[in-house]
């Protein structure tokens, strides 16, 4: 009779159970399945291919039970197998941040810190937490990536970062919103929009350039708040957009408090739009390994919060001295990040 998979040795001087299978066997079974055959298992592992076979097939005979079996020539997960393989991949991913929290916990905090930032997020709030964490801990090293759209989701999913700005929470992590940004159409005061003398239609955008910022995504990329214009002018950069709605080379959307200097300064000018004037996204902060978060990770984040906090509190005193804003419209539309 196999064995239960649940069933565990007992050490009579141990109050946990004891794991049978090692991690090296776990990720043995996962390299055979990733990697297309035990032959290329072996290369990605570093180990023979006899190794890699050993391991396998002594994880199935403690288990008691069959991981592979053969259709025709070729070898596939069992229906059993198919649970092993995702629950391995999960467990090896503990292991991973408890390893990686364990080492930043023993030198005192992180010594770097990972960080995508969906690029419609203000650029000078963002520098504003990180100065401001930076007097925390100077000798924790930052990686920022810059992403749009899904490329942040990809970071988290990739476990790339140890935290994320973004608009997309990916299944499995959790988010806490952050920021609602308010999008306006914008373009140069000298551009031809501004000169029609009565509301811009959508049929008035699509026959302009549209500037438009790339998804980062390498997978899976979107278009959204792209109005089918021909002439469209794609970047990868925020800066490089906003520089080019500067010089008439286009119009494009932005977050309002993005372009803030922009608009005060007079070098672009808000559309006058018939519909679609306004358009409002929401982002999240999302801790990417929570139960496994060091405390420099813990840190930015709580900075972050209170520096959108800090800046609602500001803007909010600003409308009231002005006179101008309003109730912000609900939606959950992700305009484009141009």
């Amino acid at each position: 009779m196999a064995k239960s998979i649940s069933k565990l040795e007992f050490d009579p001087h141990e109050s946990e159970p004891q794991p049978r299978v090692q991690l090296a066997q776990w990720r043995a079974l996962r390299a055979v399945v990733d990697a297309g055959g035990y032959a290329q298992a072996a290369k990605r592992l570093h180990r023979s291919q006899s190794a890699v076979t050993y391991a396998v097939q002594k994880l199935e005979r403690v288990l008691g039970v069959a991981v592979f079996q053969l259709l025709g020539r070729k070898a596939v997960l069992t229906p059993a197998g198919e649970v092993l393989y995702r629950r391995a991949g999960m467990l090896l991913e503990d292991a991973t941040a408890l390893e990686r929290a364990a080492g930043e916990l023993a030198a005192g905090g992180e010594a770097e810190l990972r960080l995508a930032v969906d690029a419609v997020f203000p650029t000078w709030l963002l520098l504003t937490a990180l100065a401001r964490f930076a007097t925390t801990a100077p000798a924790t090293r930052v990686e920022l990536l810059e992403t749009v759209l899904g490329g942040t989701e990809e970071a988290l999913v990739a476990r790339k970062v140890d935290l994320a700005i973004t608009s997309i929470v990916p299944t499995g992590f959790m988010g806490d919103p952050l920021l609602r940004l308010h999008f306006i159409a914008v373009a140069a005061p000298s551009h031809p929009l501004h000169t029609l003398g009565r509301p811009v239609t959508r049929r008035d955008l699509r026959r302009f350039r549209q500037l438009v910022i790339r998804d980062s995504a390498t997978q899976h990329q979107r278009d959204a708040g792209w109005l089918g214009a021909e002439a469209r002018w794609t970047v990868t950069n925020k800066a490089t957009s906003i520089r080019a709605a500067r010089m008439g080379l286009g119009f494009a959307w932005y977050p309002e408090n993005v372009v803030r200097e922009e608009l005060a300064s007079g070098t672009l000018k808000a559309l006058p739009l018939r519909e679609g004037r306004e358009r409002y996204a929401d982002l999240y902060l999302v801790v990417a390994e929570p139960d496994f978060a060091g405390p420099g990770a813990l840190r930015l984040a709580e900075i972050l919060r209170a520096a959108v906090a800090a800046y609602a509190v500001s803007a909010t005193h600003t409308q009231h001295r002005t006179g101008s804003g309003g109730t912000a419209r609900k939606g959950r539309r992700r305009p484009d990040a141009e």
